[in-house]
């Protein structure tokens, strides 16, 4: 459930296919975001899943499996 939502959210954002969108997908280099991208996508999982991201976890996040393993270690 998370994962798909997550994949929602960088196929609109990133624009890129939804194949693309694997838990093993590194953000930066396989769906090409950039820092402005990486900015905007934060705030919309925070709002999405109600939760805060730190500034130091955002380092961490390199492939959507980080996001999603973030969001259901943290999410309310």
């Amino acid at each position: 459930m998370v994962f798909e939502k997550v994949r929602e959210i960088l196929v609109d954002q990133l624009d890129v296919e939804e194949e693309a969108v694997t838990l093993e997908a590194n953000i930066a280099n396989d769906l090409g975001a950039d820092s402005l991208d990486i900015v905007d996508l934060v705030m919309s999982l925070e709002e999405e899943f109600d939760t805060e991201i730190p500034d130091e976890e955002i380092e961490n996040i390199k492939t959507v499996g980080d996001i999603v393993k973030f969001i259901e270690d943290n999410a309310q």
